[in-house]
């Protein structure tokens, strides 16, 4: 009621201001209602933070409490990750909030971020509420609020009891959760200090045999090889025999040059030695017919 009156006082200043000047009625409705919207814009977001503040507590609260219930890991992440979003959003946020974070981090398991935060408020002169001395507008909202319902707590039971849990836990177990947050840190050094360091393993040899490739011969070299082999298996059979008749055909001088040189090849042991000559085919059938 206090804003809206002082809102209601300066908004009828400036229109009788407007109407002495001379603007029209309608002109100077239309600029009330313009700079209505515009208080309401710029002051929401105050109020909204002020609000997510307070159910943080609560869900906070709720996760601190030892009451033996079960809770899930992303509940406990989703209410860390509201409490990290008020200390970027509020410029010098309230010491209760540090506290509530660093007391999450140390029941999930996160000591390192615990004793960050939780360092920072009990070992931290200028995080103490009496060294705020120019407040931001939101951490003001925030402090009125907080105000009224330390008044009146039966207008906000729920979160008038959060606060005074987290407050309690603040004064008589602050210290407790920084130390013991801090000797499982060191703990986790220690146990990575003594950890033995693992060699680096040796490149894996290929111990696989060698396969062997497969040599594929010709299919016109087999029939070849045995028939060189039974050339040379005749050719010591009938060595005597062309032997003999090359001799006669020679010293008769029947035959030519090349008839001679195709009979020493015979002799060296050429596997096509036994193959007649053309001429010599003609000749013999010639004899025969002759004959």
């Amino acid at each position: 009621m206090k804003e809206r009156g002082q809102y209601v006082l300066a908004f009828s200043v400036i229109a009788a201001m407007l109407m002495v000047a001379g603007f029209p009625m309608f002109v100077i409705f239309f600029f009330g209602i313009f700079a209505y919207f515009l208080w309401k814009t710029f002051s929401s977001p105050s109020r909204n933070e002020t609000r997510e503040i307070f159910e943080f507590y609560l869900s906070a609260n709720d996760l601190l409490r030892d009451d033996d219930r079960r809770w899930y890991g992303f509940e406990m992440q989703e209410v860390i990750n509201r409490g990290e979003r008020i200390l970027r959003a509020i410029n010098g946020a309230p010491p209760l909030v540090y506290f509530t974070l660093g007391a999450l981090y140390h029941k999930a398991g996160d000591h390192k971020s615990a004793v960050n935060h939780l360092a920072y408020l009990l070992e931290n002169e200028n995080a103490e509420e009496a060294t705020y001395v120019h407040p931001s507008p939101e951490l003001r909202n925030y402090v009125k609020v907080l105000r009224k319902i330390e008044r009146e707590p039966a207008e906000a039971p729920l979160t008038s009891a959060a606060v005074r849990a987290l407050e309690r836990a603040r004064r008589n177990r602050g210290k407790v959760l920084l130390e013991e947050s801090r000797e499982k840190v060191r703990q986790q050094e220690r146990r990575k200090l003594e950890a033995p360091v693992e060699e680096p393993k040796p490149k894996a040899v290929l111990t696989e045999p060698v396969r062997e490739i497969p040599v594929f011969h010709s299919i016109t070299e087999e029939p070849l090889v045995k028939y060189s082999e039974r050339s040379y298996e005749n050719n010591s059979e009938n060595k005597t025999e062309n032997a003999s008749s090359a001799d006669a055909r020679n010293a008769g001088g029947t035959y030519p040059e090349s008839r001679r040189k195709e009979n020493e090849n015979r002799e060296n042991g050429n596997p096509f030695a036994h193959r007649k000559p053309i001429s010599e085919v003609l000749h013999d059938i010639y004899d025969k017919n002759v004959q």
